[in-house]
C-alpha cells in the first residue's frame, strides 16, 4: 500500500475548526483553485516569489507543481512538508513546514496562505498553531523561524500573537526595488510557556525517520 512507502498520507493534525493533511491529487486541484481565486488583496505583494501575480490558470499549475516537486525532492537532510488546510471539509489553503539538516539544527521554517475570503477570522493563526504543534511537540524542534515583509501587518500579527521575537532583518530585491523582511524566531522555551489551542496529531510515528528524527517514544 502507498502509506507503507509514503507514510505522510496518514499524518493528520486536527483543531476545533480545521484539519491539516496531505491532499490527494484531486484535493490538490481544489486547493489550487482556491489560490486562483486570490490569497491577498490586489494591491499587496506579500511574497518574494511573485507566484500570486500569475494569471489564475497558471497559478493553479504553480501550486500543483510546487507540491509535487517538494514531495519528489524530499530527503532527511532537506524537506518541505505541505499540508492542505480544510475547514468544514472544504480546502481553504496550504501550510508548509521546512527543515534543513533538522537532526542537527533542530530548526524549522513555516509558510502559509489561505484563500482571501477566509481571512480575518483567526483561521490563519489556528493553522499556524497546528503546524507549530507538529514542529515542537511532534518533532522536538528547538526553534521555528519566519521571514515576513515589514509591510505585511497580517502575517506580522499572527507571528507576534504566537510569541515570535525579532531576530534581525534581511533585504532582497522585488520588482527592481529593495524590500526589507523581519526575521522572526519562536523558541521552544517560549512555545512551552504559552497556552495553545488543542491539536490532535495522528500518524506521525512512521514519518519520523523521513524527517531525520530517531523515534524515542510513540507519537
Amino acid at each position: 500500500m502507498l502509506i507503507d512507502h509514503w507514510p505522510f498520507i496518514g499524518l493528520q493534525l486536527t483543531t476545533d475548526r480545521l484539519e491539516l493533511r496531505v491532499p490527494s491529487d484531486e484535493e490538490l486541484a481544489e486547493v489550487a483553485m482556491v489560490a486562483a481565486e486570490g490569497v491577498h488583496e490586489p494591491d499587496e505583494r506579500p511574497y518574494l516569489t511573485p507566484w500570486t501575480d500569475l494569471p489564475p490558470p497558471e497559478r493553479i499549475v504553480h501550486v500543483m507543481k510546487q507540491h509535487w516537486s517538494r514531495r519528489g525532492d524530499w530527503s532527511a537532510h532537506a524537506w518541505a512538508l505541505e499540508l492542505a488546510v480544510f475547514h468544514e471539509h472544504r480546502p481553504i489553503g496550504m501550510v508548509a513546514l521546512r527543515g534543513r539538516d533538522f537532526a542537527i539544527l533542530r530548526e524549522v521554517k513555516t509558510e502559509s496562505w489561505l484563500g482571501r475570503k477566509h481571512h480575518g477570522n483567526g483561521l490563519g493563526t489556528e493553522a499556524r498553531t497546528a503546524l507549530l504543534h507538529l514542529a515542537f511537540d511532534g518533532l522536538g524542534a528547538g526553534a521555528a523561524l519566519s521571514d515576513v515583509f515589514q509591510d505585511n501587518p497580517a502575517s506580522q500579527g499572527v507571528s507576534r500573537k504566537l510569541g515570535y521575537q525579532h531576530d534581525g532583518i534581511s533585504q532582497d530585491v522585488l520588482d527592481g526595488r529593495a524590500v526589507t523582511s523581519d526575521r522572526l524566531r519562536l523558541t521552544r522555551e517560549t512555545w512551552d510557556e504559552r497556552t495553545h489551542l488543542t491539536v490532535m496529531m495522528t500518524g506521525l510515528s512512521p514519518c519520523l525517520p523521513l524527517f531525520g528524527v530517531i523515534p524515542s517514544r510513540p507519537a
